[in-house]
């Protein structure tokens, strides 16, 4: 399955997993990479030393490519930057931000850039900035998401027709059929978060992945988007900020009751009342925890079995 995705990666299979906060540690990382795609580490939930300390073990747990996801409002930025060139990390993804501000300085230290965008024009500044490569994301995805609220199904034709580099797509992808749609409509590869959050692997609490397995459609809903869009399950906490948004609650009251440290409640701790549950919509379609290198496996069969069976009907129209 070479194509544009593999080429740049140097990976057997055209799937990336998400970097996700209390997800992505190195023991998914680097079972994606083994098993053919390619593993990010999720640097936004991690202090420097703990984020070197996953980078090494990633190292030593596969001799395949993996990657780090690098949001750009990490507080610790240069920190971060200083470690990834010290431990040689080759493929870097930035989001939540403008990735002309360090793209340059990556190239410079041999480092594939990848950026993660929510629509047509925050792609274009992406490859203005000469990125590698681009994800676009619908708001389908979980956790921390685009405010415009396009598809996956909308978004990625309309990047496509704008875009010169390899394009990524994410956002409700969660199976082989789901991933040759993406590929269908321009995308040259896909990147899954929710359907890797719920691995044997994920660094996440085993209460969250039994909550992913639990929920069904309509099950998550994009809040606080006048702070930070992001889709989480129903529980508590969601219902308690969404009361407070329809009763007129200000940005800066949202942030209060937000506090700090609900991500890691939630998926981490697995807190499942007063944490925030980040997934995306296609947690419906996942009904239960397997390990990484079943999941790809299944994907894949998936993948070849859907387009066997599109060629394989006469359309008569």
């Amino acid at each position: 399955m070479e194509n544009k995705i593999t080429s740049l990666f140097k990976i057997k299979y055209p799937i990336i997993q998400g970097g996700m906060i209390w997800n992505s540690g190195w023991k998914l990382a680097s079972a994606v990479s083994n098993s053919g795609g390619l593993g990010l580490i999720g640097a936004g939930s991690m202090y420097p030393e703990t984020f070197r300390e996953h980078i090494q073990k990633c190292k030593k747990a596969t001799n395949k490519p993996f990657g780090v996801n690098l949001p750009m409002i990490y507080p610790q930025m240069d920190e971060l930057i200083e470690i990834i060139i010290e431990e040689k990390v080759k493929i870097v993804f930035t989001s939540a931000g403008n990735p002309k501000k360090y793209t340059e300085f990556f190239h410079q230290n041999g480092i594939t850039v990848v950026h993660v965008v929510p629509g047509v024009k925050f792609a274009l500044k992406a490859q203005e900035a000469e990125v590698d490569a681009v994800v676009a994301e619908g708001f389908e995805a979980g956790g921390h998401n685009g405010r415009d609220e396009t598809t996956t199904f909308c978004l990625i034709p309309m990047v496509k027709k704008q875009l010169n580099i390899p394009l990524i797509a994410a956002g409700g992808i969660g199976t082989g059929e789901g991933m040759l749609a993406a590929m269908t409509l321009g995308a040259d590869g896909v990147q899954m978060g929710s359907r890797f959050a719920a691995t044997t692997e994920a660094s996440s609490h085993i209460n969250f992945k039994d909550e992913i397995v639990k929920a069904k459609d309509g099950a998550t809903l994009l809040t606080l988007k006048d702070v930070t869009p992001v889709r989480l399950i129903k529980n508590k906490f969601y219902h308690q900020i969404s009361d407070a948004i329809t009763n007129g609650a200000t940005p800066e009251q949202q942030k209060e009751i937000l506090g700090r440290g609900r991500a890691k409640k939630g998926m981490f701790e697995g807190d499942l009342e007063e944490g925030e549950l980040e997934i995306g919509q296609v947690a419906g379609l996942i009904d239960s925890i397997e390990p990484v290198s079943k999941i790809i496996e299944n994907i894949i069969t998936e993948y070849k079995q859907a387009l066997n069976t599109i060629n394989s009907k006469k359309y008569n129209f």
